[in-house]
């Protein structure tokens, strides 16, 4: 057998002189890798294999829990409010990311006292992140529920994270695709390949990479895709553009053939999983040369191509499936300003030749 330094990949050379790979990983199933270590054929495979692991902040969390949680500590805090109500009727992605968000806090500050911790002592927690504003941002507001359920349950008086504060960057969040980004992509991967399907389902329906990786053809119905959205349970129908259905069209043989529902799958045949969908589809930017770019990303570009399109901000609620009109104007903010200047500046000299008559 010979050494191979990339985690839980085995290789053996069969009886033809051939290398043969395998990731191998105690509590998952072995799985073949096409190609050789290296090659962006090998590694989307091991992305794909390796993201059916547990993280390791599961791992450190059930550490945790093995020991004695201490009365009225933070550990003891944030484990009651896992059992609120309000996080238990959240989504299972929503639930999974807040937990890791709270976890990693928990691992290091969980012993602490959660009576005697101070507004200046959470503020200088959030400070130790000022590389990270965006991972403060999301954290101060977890935080601000948790010790609101302390006021509730009469552990304290007032909620120490209300009054503090974190500067974040301007150009904050995941970035959306411009249009030529789009048009790499797509000159690198042909039309018809699982690359290509993955990006025309991301950017045509605008969903979020959770309800991407369940669409199936038996959500297809009439020129339609039917989508419940995992993380607000919001029924939608939306209208199939044609760039998707042609590349629904050149997928759907393949997918009668095998019995397979879903649209999107790995190359064992089996759905994605969020993560794993992902990773691997972070890898396929890297190979068209858009290193960093995300699903997420096209989400955004879907909000600022249709408020370019002259879209309202209900219909693009419609398809983004955003209750809050503040939500469709985060999305839209990348729209074409120029663009969007010139028309209103259009409409205002139509207005004023009909005022005067000119």
């Amino acid at each position: 057998m010979a050494r191979i330094e990339i985690a839980y990949v085995k290789a053996y050379k069969d009886r033809h002189g051939r290398m043969r790979y395998y990731y191998r990983r105690k509590g998952l199933t072995s799985l073949a890798l096409p190609g050789a270590p290296g090659t962006a054929e090998f590694m989307a495979a091991y992305a794909e294999a390796d993201a059916r692991a547990p993280r390791s902040t599961a791992d450190q969390v059930k550490a945790a829990a093995a020991a004695r949680v201490q009365p009225r500590s933070i550990n003891a805090l944030i484990i009651e409010y896992y059992r609120t109500p309000e996080f238990i009727q959240l989504a299972d992605s929503t639930r999974r990311a807040y937990r890791g968000q709270l976890d990693r806090f928990r691992a290091r500050h969980g012993d602490k006292g959660a009576l005697s911790i101070q507004t200046n002592h959470i503020e200088a927690i959030f400070n130790t992140m000022a590389t990270t504003p965006e991972a403060a941002f999301n954290l101060r507001k977890r935080l601000r529920r948790v010790f609101r359920l302390a006021v509730r349950l009469g552990w304290r008086k007032d909620n120490p994270v209300t009054e503090t504060e974190i500067t974040r960057r301007k150009d904050r969040g995941i970035k959306g695709w411009d249009d030529d980004q789009i048009a790499r992509c797509e000159a690198h991967w042909a039309s018809g390949s699982r690359e290509r399907l993955a990006l025309a389902l991301c950017l045509y329906t605008g969903q979020r990479r959770s309800d991407v990786v369940r669409m199936g053809r038996q959500h297809i119905r009439g020129g339609r895709i039917s989508v419940v959205q995992q993380k607000t349970a919001h029924r939608l129908s939306i209208k199939i553009h044609p760039k998707l259905a042609q590349e629904i069209a050149l997928h759907a043989a393949a997918g009668e053939a095998d019995g397979q529902l879903t649209l999107l799958r790995t190359l064992y045949g089996k759905p994605f999983s969020v993560a794993g969908f992902g990773t691997w589809f972070g890898i396929t930017c890297d190979q068209a040369g858009l290193k960093g770019k995300s699903a997420h990303g096209l989400r955004k570009s879907a909000g600022r191509r249709l408020a370019e399109a002259g879209c309202t901000e209900k219909q693009i609620a419609a398809v983004l499936g955003h209750t809050s009109l503040g939500e469709v104007a985060r999305y839209t903010a990348e729209a074409n300003q120029v663009g969007l200047a010139d028309d209103a500046m259009d409409t205002l000299e139509k207005s004023e030749t009909r005022t005067t008559g000119v």
